[in-house]
């Protein structure tokens, strides 16, 4: 995916661009309203051209051109790439306004990485529905099987002996097969905010659950790409 960052704080611009780019997304930062804007009348040119979903991040309080003008100015002018708000501002007349403005989504900031992951997902998908039916009782990856009411899995009709937290990142990456996680997306989401960031549990998990599922044969699904993450396809 294609993600703006359009902020005006050093700091928190790099930290952006450092966590979205370990998502694998392709990011580009502007540091003023005028540049914000100009960024983003291209992206959506290419957005329409048959690109990648695009998404914009925003802020409220940035030199020149304000947040809200660049929304204000960009929905004028026909460009409907979601823009999610993200503001030190959070009362309630503040995101109404921001909404108002044409703003997709709002977030007021100190903000979870995690949850600014998942609105970012969510407005990409509203933007750029995938097609086809959503998973209804399980999910399938080639032979691999996962039972969403059992928790069961198996593997070319062997039935595989996972622990609760094997479970919990089968499940993860194969609700999303293809999707590059980073270790620190899938701690995240397994482990919440109760681990360690700099422990290696990710990657002890992974090695047992691709033990477990090669040991049932077939070709590999579990993928690394050193030094962003893994994915299963």
């Amino acid at each position: 995916m294609n993600i703006l960052v359009v902020e005006d704080d050093r700091r928190v611009a790099d930290f952006l661009e450092r966590g979205l780019r370990a998502e694998g997304h392709s990011v580009s930062v502007a540091s003023t309203g005028t540049e914000g804007l100009e960024m983003a009348q291209r992206l959506d040119r290419e957005r329409r051209s048959g690109d990648r979903p695009t998404v914009i991040l925003l802020d409220v309080m940035l030199p020149g051109l304000s947040g809200l003008e660049v929304c204000q100015t960009l929905r004028s002018q026909g460009v409907r790439t979601p823009i999610l708000m993200l503001s030190a501002l959070g009362a309630v007349d503040e995101r109404v306004t921001g909404l108002r403005t044409g703003a997709d989504d709002y977030l007021a900031k100190p903000f979870a990485f995690e949850e600014l992951l998942a609105r970012i997902d969510a407005l990409a998908r509203r933007s750029d529905p995938a097609p086809g039916p959503a998973p209804a009782g399980q999910l399938a990856v080639d032979d691999l099987v996962l039972d969403l009411a059992t928790l069961r899995a198996s593997r070319a009709g062997q039935p595989l002996d996972l622990t609760a937290r094997e479970l919990a990142v089968l499940e993860l990456l194969m609700r999303h097969p293809g999707r590059l996680f980073s270790r620190e997306r899938i701690l995240a989401n397994v482990w919440g905010a109760f681990e360690d960031p700099l422990t290696n549990v990710v990657e002890v998990y992974i090695r047992r659950l691709r033990s477990k599922l090669d040991a049932a044969g077939g070709r590999a699904l579990i993928h690394t790409v050193r030094g962003l993450g893994y994915r299963l396809e």
